[in-house]
């Protein structure tokens, strides 16, 4: 249905909206037409007007888009639970068709799309429906974000293996906030193990910056770093 990216994780708060919207910023700034998507939100703030979710806002900000918030995020829910507990709770039934046509719409106005996902690749959206179902319905490759620590060789290959077994073309990975001046044995070496092991590039390791702060909506040198320590064209092409 068009190029793009999905960005998924290891797991959940492990900074794929500050990647995605990393990207998505670096690919705009390399001259290309770049849209971003986030299918799925929960935790969304309620407002009189609409509920509202941070990490869209936070994509939205990083290109200076003013796509419809109704395409780039079809479905929005309030509560901070995985897409099939919340619509349980909450007892309405989550539209998987808002999600292919939003996408449709957002790849005939944009070159490339960023899509992010929620939380890893088999988080429930409906009872027998998973994001790594959605990835492969949009047909795109992904991006797997990973935390930097102890327990991360486990988690990024599990993901890497459950991608592949499903279909799913790994473009690689990248490893999100390291903390130099904090970094131990295993931040240092985990980058190279699931390389090795994985035979999945790396794409790149981002450092820890406290001036990129999502609740804030402060963009801080993100497209900069993203610039100067993701492979972009490896990405693209």
């Amino acid at each position: 249905m068009g190029e793009g990216i999905f960005i998924t994780g290891t797991d959940t708060e492990v900074g794929k909206t500050v990647v995605a919207a990393g990207l998505a910023g670096a690919i705009k700034a390399k001259g290309i037409n770049v849209g971003v998507m986030k299918p799925v939100a929960t935790g969304a703030i309620r407002t009189t007007e609409r509920l509202i979710s941070t990490d869209v806002q936070f994509l939205l900000k990083s290109i200076e888009c003013d796509d419809e918030p109704d395409l780039v995020n079809p479905i929005t829910v309030e509560l901070p639970l995985s897409p099939l507990v919340a619509s349980r709770f909450d007892r309405f039934e989550i539209e998987l068709d808002k999600i292919r046509d939003a996408y449709f719409k957002l790849s005939q106005r944009h070159d490339f799309i960023v899509v992010e996902g929620i939380g890893g690749i088999l988080v429930p959206i409906k009872e027998d429906y998973f994001v790594s179902d959605m990835i492969k319905e949009l047909g795109l490759p992904v991006i797997i974000v990973a935390r930097p620590g102890l327990g991360t060789i486990n988690h990024t290959l599990l993901t890497v293996r459950e991608a592949q077994h499903r279909g799913i073309e790994v473009r690689g990975f990248i490893i999100n906030g390291v903390d130099q001046q904090k970094a131990g044995i295993a931040e240092k070496t985990n980058p190279e193990i699931i390389n090795e092991i994985s035979r999945i590039p790396l794409l790149g390791v981002l450092p820890f910056d406290h001036k990129v702060d999502i609740f804030s909506l402060e963009m801080g040198d993100i497209i900069e770093l993203t610039l100067r320590h993701i492979d972009i064209e490896n990405i693209l092409y």
